[in-house]
């Protein structure tokens, strides 16, 4: 009895045992009437399906009549079959009654009959290719069907009848176990539900995340145990949930700072890669921002001398002073500050030194202080990271715009101390030998009529070294309206049609960026020899240049309708076609002189570009190929005052 009384479980079990006592006793009397009744949803559910297999068949047959093919007519024997089969299964069988005279043994006999006696021939007639016009199936199936619906109403019946006969006996021990349940449902009542109802509500309340509701259970069965565990883990879920939340807090503030920093680090890329060659200017402002968001700070930027091996502070924040090799005393980017503060003060913090790099080449550094009290977490040091990845992106980009500028200054002059050598220097180089040869022809006091002879070359000469001068300023002093050869042929084409008076017909078709600068010095300075050409000894009314790219060479021609030569060939002589072959020289092309079929000349220039774009990925090697440039143009000049 004591367990009865402090078991909940115990008493649930008497109760059901007296229960199933009951049910024994029911089972063991209706056992037989049940067994009898073993079979009879498989007859009904059989006999049901033939009701649709008819259906199926004279589907069948009529698709079969719209279409008389042999799948169709597969169709309609596969379904025959299945019809057979089930009409003589032994589920529908084994469930009719042993007495022939029985009306279920009857209706099966007879529906056997119809489907042998009508049903089968009708469909071999619809089957048949040439009775396909026969009298109508679809009667004799409705038969059909009315028999199956007989068949299946008295199956019906008879398993009802045995129901009946179960439902008696259940209601004749239904009233015995009535006196049980109600004395197990009270006692469930009280001792169960209420109970359930209050751990219920607990699950609810902590499913809204409330977590202060308890139950309060008293007593020792199983619930009231189960009770003071829910109220245990209630608290414990309370507290546990409280610092999830705190957490996810945290979490979520970290990622919108997050956000924030990567903002204004994108935002400030743009002044920082745009901002040329003031970087304290563009980084600055970015520096102080992240400071402020990520709670860090100072922050100083040095970058390595890549000529001494050392490092040059470049950009402090929180700082008073500017940094030691400031640059620009008018810009103030470091010091707009509104709380300075010493770096040295910062250093009782601890430091974060992170690598200014590009791939293994080093830069400079990146120190970041922070307090000690306030560890970086790791989102921060990875934005840390990014920024000094940036950073070294933008030092990288500059020093390769100035090392380019700095090439393309050297190119340039390297361009025009080539044009002077191939011009004017050996104009020069020839007045001198001639003032040589005058010399001594003055020394020997030779007659007159030979030095007149040198005065009148001097002349020639200084008038062709004044002509080429003119020629050299007007070409460099081209004012170009677009990059590339193509805007200044535009312009000298518009120059020598206002000194010819008429327009010289100019077609250009050249990819961009094809030639370097020295090979379109080249092209324009033969241009430009041949227009002079023209306007001094073709006396033409028509000239036009025609530059196109074909086959990997570059093609150049100019024409006029001029007089032409006198032999159909390049006067061997001429000073100007001498420059402009040796300039054809210097390209590695050919160049050619004729007349043309219409009257008046044809030069034609042809060379395959060699266009040098290659950007060395090392200071001291472009160091040493612009210092060889400047040697050469050196000797070149030497060689050129070296009388020969």
């Amino acid at each position: 009895m004591k367990l009865l009384q402090h078991s909940l479980v115990a008493r649930i079990v008497a109760s059901l045992l007296a229960i199933s006592a009951m049910a024994l006793v029911s089972i063991a009397v209706t056992m037989t009437v049940a067994n009898d009744s073993r079979g009879d949803a498989a007859a009904i559910n059989m006999a049901g399906s033939l009701r649709m297999n008819t259906h199926q068949i004279l589907t069948a047959l009529l698709r079969y009549d719209l279409h008389p093919d042999a799948a169709h007519d597969d169709g309609v024997a596969a379904l025959v079959e299945r019809f057979e089969t089930r009409l003589a299964s032994p589920e529908l069988t084994d469930a009719l009654p042993d007495a022939a005279d029985h009306a279920l043994r009857r209706q099966h006999r007879e529906l056997l009959s119809r489907w042998t006696h009508d049903i089968l021939p009708a469909i071999n007639r619809a089957r048949a290719a040439d009775d396909r016009q026969g009298p109508d199936p679809a009667p004799a199936f409705e038969a059909l069907v009315g028999d199956i619906d007989a068949l299946v109403t008295l199956l019906e019946r008879n398993s009802e009848s045995k129901i009946q006969l179960l439902i008696i006996l259940q209601f004749l021990f239904l009233a015995l176990t009535v006196v049980v349940v109600a004395i197990a449902l009270y006692d469930i009542r009280h001792n169960l539900v209420t109970p359930l109802r209050h751990l219920l509500v607990l699950a609810r309340e902590a499913a809204r995340r409330n977590f202060g509701y308890r139950t309060h259970f008293r007593g020792n069965d199983e619930l009231a145990l189960l009770g003071r565990t829910f109220d245990n883990m209630a608290e414990e879920l309370a507290t546990s949930y409280a610092e999830l939340e705190a957490h996810a807090s945290l979490k979520q503030a970290e990622l919108e700072r997050s956000n924030r920093a990567m903002q204004v680090m994108h935002d400030g890329s743009r002044a920082l890669y745009g901002g040329g060659n003031d970087l304290c200017a563009s980084a600055a402002p970015m520096l102080r921002q992240l400071e402020q968001l990520l709670d860090v700070g100072p922050i100083r930027l040095s970058l390595n001398d890549p000529h001494d091996d050392r490092q040059i502070p470049i950009l402090a924040t929180h700082s008073p002073h500017r940094p030691e090799y400031c640059r620009d005393h008018e810009c103030h980017a470091c010091l707009i500050d509104p709380q300075p503060l010493k770096l040295e003060q910062a250093q009782q913090g601890e430091c974060l030194l992170l690598p200014v790099s590009v791939g293994e080449l080093m830069l400079g550094t990146l120190e970041v202080w922070h307090s000690r009290s306030q560890p970086l977490s790791d989102s921060v040091r990875r934005l840390l990271n990014a920024l000094a990845d940036q950073l070294a992106t933008a030092v990288y980009l500059q020093r390769r715009i100035e090392e380019q500028q700095q090439v393309t200054l050297m190119n340039e002059r390297t361009i025009i101390a080539r044009e002077l050598h191939d011009s004017l220097a050996q104009s020069l180089s020839y007045l001198k030998m001639q003032v040589a040869r005058l010399e001594r022809m003055q020394q020997k006091e030779a007659p007159r009529e030979r030095q007149a002879a040198v005065f009148d070359e001097l002349r020639t000469g200084l008038d062709s070294a004044y002509r080429q001068l003119r020629e050299l300023l007007t070409t460099f002093r081209l004012k170009l309206e677009g990059p590339g050869l193509a805007s200044a042929l535009h312009q000298t084409a518009r120059e020598f049609g206002k000194r010819l008076g008429y327009p010289v017909i100019l077609e250009v078709d050249v990819p961009p960026h094809l030639l370097n600068p020295n090979e379109e010095i080249h092209v324009l300075q033969v241009v430009r020899e041949a227009l002079a050409n023209v306007l001094k000894h073709a006396n033409a009314h028509w000239a036009a240049i025609t530059i196109n790219f074909q086959e990997a060479r570059l093609h150049v021609v100019i024409e006029d309708d001029g007089i032409g030569l006198d032999d159909d060939s390049s006067p061997p002589m001429h000073y100007g076609l001498v420059i402009m072959r040796d300039r054809a020289d210097t390209l590695g092309g050919e160049m050619t002189l004729h007349n043309r079929p219409g009257g008046g000349t044809r030069l034609a220039l042809v060379f395959t570009p060699q266009t040098a774009r290659l950007i060395h990925q090392q200071v001291a090697p472009r160091q040493d190929a612009t210092g060889a440039s400047a040697a050469e143009t050196a000797d070149s000049f030497h060689d050129d005052r070296t009388p020969g």
